[in-house]
């Protein structure tokens, strides 16, 4: 009998702060769509095919 090895996930969830607000908010690493603050609607993120282009400041990465 063959034992499968799982895979860990290598996507992470990520705490970012808008510059414009300085709302915290909880992002995925790997966005496909465009990531606004909930506040004020600044961009933060934009999808590039992988990982997202962050544009806001990541305060942590949430595993």
């Amino acid at each position: 009998m063959k034992i499968a090895q799982v895979k860990e996930p290598t996507s992470k969830f990520i705490k970012v702060r808008c510059p414009k607000c300085k709302n915290e908010q909880i992002m995925f690493g790997k966005a496909a769509t465009r990531v606004q603050c909930l506040v004020c609607a600044k961009p933060l993120a934009e999808p590039s095919g992988g990982k997202a282009k962050i544009k806001a400041r990541i305060l942590e990465v949430l595993e």
